[in-house]
Formats: structure tokens, sequence, C-alpha cells
């Protein structure tokens, strides 16, 4: 059955934004649950989902709170590049001519 989902109001989005802007200025590398969804524009629920698939790198320093790395956020989310068309045609450009 599909899940229903509501709409997103107004708070809502002033209060991830105030997360993002507090956790951005603090330059803090630990950030929390909250942090991490203002962070990568996620729902809170899909990352508890991610992490509890094991599909995004977490902590749970106690057993009970998560906590995730700025830096491995970051990484998460640029993994599995696409190049772009001008990259794809000068790798076969190159192949042709016989290069590497």
């Amino acid at each position: 059955m599909a899940e229903i989902k509501k709409p997103i109001t107004l708070d809502d989005i002033l209060s991830r934004l105030d997360v993002l802007i507090t956790a951005v200025l603090s330059n803090k590398n630990a950030l929390n649950i909250d942090e991490a969804a203002a962070f990568t524009g996620l729902a809170v629920s899909y990352l508890y989902k991610l992490t509890s698939t094991q599909e995004i790198p977490h902590y749970k320093p106690r057993g009970k709170m998560l906590y995730f790395d700025r830096a491995e956020l970051e990484r998460w989310l640029l993994q599995r590049r696409i190049k772009s068309i001008d990259e794809i045609n000068k790798e076969a450009a190159n192949h042709v001519a016989g290069g590497v």
C-alpha cells in the first residue's frame, strides 16, 4: 500500500533551515539526525531507513543516538558519479586514437 505523505509546511522548512544554518555556521563535523537531514536534504525518516539497512555511514556511540560525520556524508552524497556526454565523447575519441 502506498504511503501517504503529509504536505511540507512553512514551519517545517524554517525548522530545517534553522538546523542547517546552525550546523553550517558552527562548522561541526559530527551531525545529529536533524542536522544530517538538513545537510543532505533527506527526510529524517529516510535517514533512519538508510541507517537501519546500513546504506549510509553513521555512528551510535551509546547504542541509540545517531550521529553522522560531515565529510563521510559528503562522500556518500557524491558517490556513483555520472560522466557528462562531453567526458564520454573525449574518452571515446582518445580510445579510438589509441590513447589511454
